[in-house]
């Protein structure tokens, strides 16, 4: 009978998502025993899932943390009351609960931000209608309003003109930690965002700047480097992600979404302490993928080139058209028609709007290799 050897790294990943299940193949390609603690069966990761429970219940945690030498996170969502007792038994979390914390309340993280003298847009903390109006009023009437906590691809996010839009917000405060979070409603040029990774013993490396298109709040399109962006820009956001990711202890990959404000600012829209859909082109794209960068930097081994593997990438969002076309379906026709596409589908059941897969495409040619992943992409919606 083999035995496992006594060496073998092992990693645990909180979350059955899809960015658990692309941490799977950088897993095996190192020897790396790594398990997923799933919200449910049949998750996205349902391969590497080796218990499913709750993640809320710290004796679920502490038993699946008992199995691995160092947890990380597929969300960012376990709470404090569960991280916290675990480190003071000892249990590798990477990244740290005091670095996570700034990820779960956006509040919290503008805060933290101000005092590192980072760039942001104005903002205020909300506790009223009347501070509201106040903030609007003085930001040309508009504001954009968050909850602090619990919100992403475009959830937990409005676009207000008086606290009249924000009744609803404003009269339940408590479930969103008693605050909410306004912002100035930035006139940008475009979105940008900086991926980056660090291990606890402080290496640091980042990946080039892309440039990220939205569609109804969720990222559509990713067009790796960022087109055009010159040198003083480059500088300063992968200064940015240093900062960020030193100031607020951050290990394992991070993302700093960005602005490129029409009046010049290079401002930090959201952050996310683990991979993100901005990082998914790096997979093809890059010497090494942000997934095998998560699970270098959180185990504290050295960490991987960042250099772009062809001149561009680009990487298209495949997003559920109904709750029929999972797209499998349609791959002889993609196949054919688009030899040179690179397609990840995520095994999720068909939901419209949902996050069901990606493709990627690199090349010489930025103009035509988008082309390329549109077109796929086209195919693959018709089913």
């Amino acid at each position: 009978m083999s035995q496992q050897n006594p060496a073998t790294l092992k990693v645990g990943a909180i979350g059955g998502g899809q960015l658990a299940r692309m941490m799977t193949v950088p897993a095996i390609n190192l020897a790396i025993d790594f398990k997923v603690l799933a919200e449910a069966e049949g998750s996205s990761a349902a391969l590497a899932a080796t218990q499913v429970g709750d993640y809320n219940q710290l004796d679920v945690v502490r038993e699946f943390a008992g199995t691995v030498d160092v947890i990380t996170f597929d969300h960012e969502h376990v709470p404090m009351a569960v991280l916290e007792p675990l480190e003071a038994a000892g249990v590798n979390v990477q990244p740290p609960s005091n670095a996570l914390a700034f990820a779960q309340n956006k509040l919290h993280m503008r805060q933290k931000l101000g005092a590192l003298g980072l760039p942001m847009p104005d903002w205020a903390q909300i506790e009223d209608a009347h501070t509201l109006d106040a903030f609007i009023n003085a930001h040309g009437g508009v504001a954009i309003l968050k909850t602090p906590i619990g919100g992403y691809d475009g959830k937990g996010v409005r676009v207000v003109k008086s606290s009249e839009d924000a009744a609803d917000w404003l009269n339940n405060l408590a479930a969103y930690g008693g605050s909410l979070l306004a912002e100035e409603k930035v006139d940008f040029v475009r979105e940008l965002a900086q991926l980056s990774a660090r291990r606890p013993s402080g290496e640091f490396a980042a990946w080039p700047l892309v440039q990220t298109i939205q569609e109804n709040g969720v990222c559509s399109v990713v067009l790796a480097p960022a087109p055009n962006a010159s040198e003083s820009v480059l500088e300063q956001t992968a200064q940015i992600a240093k900062s960020v990711a030193e100031g607020l202890g951050v290990t394992g990959v991070l993302a700093v979404e960005l602005f490129e404000a029409r009046d010049g600012r290079i401002l930090i829209n959201e952050l996310a302490m683990r991979p993100h859909n901005s990082g998914h082109f790096t997979i093809e794209g890059s010497v090494t993928s942000q997934f095998e960068q998560h699970l270098r930097a959180v185990l504290d081994l050295p960490l991987g080139s960042t250099e772009m593997r062809a001149t561009h990438a680009v990487m298209v969002n495949l997003l559920g058209v109904d709750d029929k076309n999972n797209f499998v379906q349609a791959y002889p026709a993609a196949l054919v028609a688009h030899p040179t596409v690179k397609i990840h589908t995520y095994g999720k059941g068909a939901r419209a709007g949902r996050k069901m897969g990606h493709i990627t495409v690199v090349g010489d040619s930025a103009e035509a290799i988008l082309a390329e992943a549109k077109g796929a992409a086209a195919v693959l919606l018709r089913g």
